[in-house]
């Protein structure tokens, strides 16, 4: 029997597979560690990148160092990087987000796993194994108590130079 390819909605960047990995592990740790959601907003490249995060507390640097070990921590367990093809109902139903997905978009989604790390919706390109990412340095960070965003700017130090 031959399988049907799964056609998703355009995508019309193309990922650094390990910073984008990272991006994904990123959201997991400030998920766990702080109780916040996932990013309001990436900007996310090869070199440098940066993230915002909803929170209602003002972080501190400590807060930014017990990210960063975090993160590190995860990217050191070399956690495969899996997908599956499920339907949007499936999808809530491993409690993932559909909310951004627009109306219009097709019923298949794909869910990314970074181990039993972190799970959510996404069509981009990443790595086989955590390892690859290299290590994070989270090396600057601002809050703006007006709006309550944490931003975080972070590179890769060490990435696998195949990707």
């Amino acid at each position: 029997m031959m399988k049907q390819k799964v056609v998703f909605n355009e995508h019309n960047k193309k990922e650094y597979p390990p910073m984008h990995t990272v991006e994904h592990v990123l959201n997991a740790a400030m998920v766990k560690l702080f109780g916040t959601g996932r990013s309001v907003s990436a900007h996310v490249e090869q070199k440098k990148s940066r993230m915002d995060f909803r929170t209602d507390f003002v972080p501190t640097d400590e807060d930014l160092r017990r990210l960063e070990e975090e993160i590190n921590r995860v990217l050191d367990l070399d956690l495969p990087v899996t997908y599956q093809v499920v339907n949007k109902s499936e999808a809530e139903q491993y409690g993932v987000d559909v909310s951004r997905i627009p109306e219009d978009a097709s019923e298949a989604v794909r869910l990314v796993r970074v181990g039993d790390y972190d799970i959510c919706l996404c069509i981009g390109e990443h790595v086989e194994h955590t390892r690859q990412c290299g290590h994070i340095d989270l090396y600057a960070h601002a809050y703006n108590p007006e709006t309550g965003r944490w931003r975080v700017r972070f590179k890769l130090i060490d990435p696998d130079p195949l990707y």
